[in-house]
């Protein structure tokens, strides 16, 4: 198990990428995905990479629930002094960023992950409909809307005006 784990990790840290959009973030999800694997093996008639990466997905799941609790307790204003000085590149990178998180985010869980495992991970449809236990033409039509839907998305996004 250890040989093949080794072989999927440079997969799983693309698929943790893909889902987190941030290396650090993506690492983590990483070490807490072999970390799991390491202490619990799949049960015998699952596929080692079906059930990695279904555990990575998962855990992203509870990441994302425990962030949106902890986003939620940070907007009280007397938590936060309200101050951000920065330049204007990275004034200009933090906007394109949150346009596309923004964008990544109104898909729907289904749409996001069946890209990012189908146009990030390079996985076939025949894959994805065995790792979320849908089926391949669902993945199919997922995947069409969720490319569509991105794409305006991106380019109907307001242009926000700097500061």
């Amino acid at each position: 198990m250890h040989q093949q784990l080794k072989q999927l990790i440079p997969g799983l840290r693309r698929f943790a990428y893909s889902l987190t959009g941030t290396v650090a973030d993506a690492d983590d999800l990483l070490q807490s995905t072999v970390e799991k694997l390491l202490l619990r093996a799949p049960p015998e008639e699952v596929e080692l990479n079906r059930w990695a990466f279904r555990l990575c997905r998962n855990l992203w799941i509870d990441e994302c629930r425990s962030r949106k609790v902890r986003y939620e307790a940070a907007q009280r204003p007397e938590l936060t002094d309200g101050q951000w000085v920065d330049g204007e590149r990275a004034t200009v990178s933090q906007i394109q960023l949150e346009q596309v998180n923004a964008a990544m985010a109104r898909l729907p869980d289904g749409q996001r992950e069946i890209i990012a495992m189908v146009a990030v991970q390079g996985m076939s449809y025949l894959e994805v409909s065995e790792i979320l236990e849908v089926p391949k033409g669902t993945v199919m039509s997922r995947l069409a809307r969720a490319r569509a839907a991105l794409s305006d998305l991106m380019n109907n996004a307001p242009a926000r005006a700097l500061p």
